[in-house]
C-alpha cells in the first residue's frame, strides 16, 4: 500500500481518507445492532423474529439506498451525495438512541439503512474517479477493508460500554455514538473537491427518475443484467456462508469457541487482508482474474470446510482462509462496476449492481435452511455457497477486462 499512497496526490490521499473514514463509521454503526441486540430484546420485550426483522428491513432499504444514493451523485455530484448521506445514516443511527418502542426503533432503522447503503455508493464512484486507473483497485481494496476496522471498533465501545453502564442505558450510548459520522461531513466539505464531469451538462437536466432508469438503457444494459448477477453471488455467498456457519461449528461440529474475542478478531484480520490483497492483485492481474481466482478459492474452501473429515481444529484454522477469500470478491466490486458504466449513470450502475444483490440474497440464508432439514446443515452450507460463488465466476467470464481504463478525470486529480 505504502508505494502506491506515496505516489498520490493531495486531493487523492485527502478523497482516500474520506471514503475510508465514511466506510470505516458505516460499518461502526451497523455492527453496532447486531452487537445490541440481546439488550435490545431485553429493553423492549422481543422475540428473534422481531429483532431479526429490523435487522432485515435495515439491509433491505439499504439496497434502495445505494441505487438512490448512486442516482444523487450522478445528478448533483460525488461529493455533495457523499455529505448528504454521511449525514443522514448518522443522524437516523443518532436518533435510534432515543427510541421508546420496538416500531420507532424499526421505522429509524429502516431511515437509516437507506443511508448507508448511498454512502457506500457515492464513496465507491467518487474514489473510482479522482484516484489514477494504475492505482484503482488497490486504493477501493484498501477502502473496503475500512469495513473491519469498524467492526473492531463497534465490537470495542459495546464491550466497555456494557462492561461500565447498565445493559439499558449501554445499547444508547452506542447508538448516540453514530452521531460522530456527521463530524467527517465537514472533512468533507472543506477538503474534497468534486471530480470534473465532462459529461455534466448532459446529465444535469435529467431528474432523478430518469438517472435510476438510465441504467436499462440498451447502451448499458448488459453491464446492468451481469453486474446484478455479479452481486446476487457476492452476497448471496457470504449469506449463506455466514447466516447458518456459526449454528453448524456449535451444534454439528461441538465448537463454543465462536462467541470468544480471540475467534472475532480472526475473523475481523481475515477480512481486512483478503480486501487488501484483492485490490492489490486486481491491479496487478487484472479484474476479470482476480475475482475468478477469489471465487473458485472460495467455492473449494467452503467445499472442504463442510465435506472434508476435519478435526475441530483444523476447522478453526482454516477458517482465515475462508474469511480471506470471501472479503476479497467485494473488495474488488467497487472499481469492477465502476469501470463498466460511463461517467453520466457510473453512481447508479455502481449502487443498483452492488445492492441488487444484497437484496436477491436474502433468499440464500432461506434455501440454507429448507435444504438442511433434508441433507443436513453443512451440506446446504456447502451446496449454497458454492452455487453463489460460481455465478460470481460465471458473470465475470462474462464481463470485460476493464483493469487501467481512465475516466478523463484521474489527470485533474493527479494535479491537486
Amino acid at each position: 500500500m505504502a508505494t502506491w499512497y506515496q505516489e498520490s496526490s493531495k486531493t487523492e490521499k485527502r478523497t482516500f481518507w474520506a471514503c475510508y473514514m465514511g466506510w470505516g463509521l458505516d460499518a461502526l454503526d451497523v455492527q453496532m445492532f447486531s452487537l445490541a441486540i440481546p439488550a435490545l430484546i431485553a429493553a423492549f420485550g422481543l422475540s428473534k423474529t422481531e429483532a431479526g426483522l429490523i435487522g432485515g428491513v435495515t439491509l433491505f432499504a439499504g439496497a434502495f439506498g445505494g441505487w438512490i444514493g448512486g442516482a444523487l451523485a450522478d445528478r448533483y455530484g460525488r461529493v455533495k451525495a457523499l455529505q448528504i448521506t454521511i449525514l443522514w445514516f448518522a443522524l437516523a443511527t443518532f436518533a435510534c438512541a432515543f427510541a421508546q418502542t420496538y416500531t420507532q426503533l424499526l421505522v429509524l432503522k429502516t431511515i437509516q439503512g437507506l443511508g448507508f447503503g448511498g454512502e457506500w455508493a457515492a464513496g465507491a464512484v467518487l474514489m473510482a474517479e479522482v484516484i489514477r486507473p494504475q492505482h484503482r483497485g488497490k486504493a477501493l481494496g484498501a477502502i473496503q477493508s475500512a469495513w473491519a476496522v469498524g467492526w473492531g471498533a463497534a465490537v470495542l465501545l459495546a464491550t466497555a460500554a456494557f462492561h461500565f453502564l447498565p445493559q439499558d442505558l449501554a445499547w444508547r450510548l452506542l447508538f448516540a455514538a453514530g452521531l460522530l459520522p456527521a463530524l467527517l461531513t465537514v472533512y468533507v466539505r472543506r477538503s474534497i473537491p468534486e471530480p470534473t464531469r465532462a459529461e455534466r451538462k448532459e446529465t444535469g437536466s435529467a431528474s432523478i427518475l430518469q438517472t435510476l432508469i438510465g441504467i436499462f438503457h440498451p447502451s448499458v444494459l448488459r453491464s446492468t443484467m451481469i453486474g446484478g448477477l455479479f452481486g446476487i453471488g457476492a452476497h448471496g455467498g457470504y449469506a449463506a456462508l455466514t447466516t447458518f456457519l456459526p449454528t453448524f461449528l456449535r451444534q454439528e461440529r461441538g465448537l463454543s469457541v465462536l462467541g470468544s474475542g480471540g475467534y472475532l478478531a480472526v475473523i475481523i484480520v481475515a477480512f481486512f487482508c483478503g480486501c487488501v490483497t484483492s485490490g492489490m492483485l486486481s491491479d496487478r492481474i487484472g479484474r476479470r482474474a482476480n475475482v475468478a481466482v477469489f471465487a473458485a478459492a472460495c467455492i473449494a474452501t467452503v467445499l472442504i470446510y463442510v465435506f472434508a473429515p476435519l478435526s475441530n481444529g483444523q476447522m478453526l484454522i482454516l477458517g482465515f482462509p475462508l474469511g480471506f477469500f470471501s472479503a476479497g470478491i467485494p473488495a474488488s466490486m467497487a472499481a469492477l462496476f465502476s469501470e463498466l458504466y460511463p461517467e453520466g449513470v457510473r453512481g447508479t450502475g455502481v449502487g443498483f449492481c452492488y445492492n441488487f444483490g444484497r437484496v436477491v440474497s436474502a433468499g440464500f440464508p432461506v434455501l440454507v435452511g429448507f435444504m438442511s432439514e433434508r441433507i443436513g446443515l453443512g451440506a446446504a452450507i456447502g451446496i449454497d455457497a458454492a452455487f453463489a460463488y460460481s455465478l460470481v465466476l460465471l458473470a465475470v467470464l462474462m464481463l470485460p477486462e476493464t483493469r487501467g481504463k481512465a475516466f478523463g478525470v484521474e489527470k485533474a486529480a493527479a494535479t491537486g
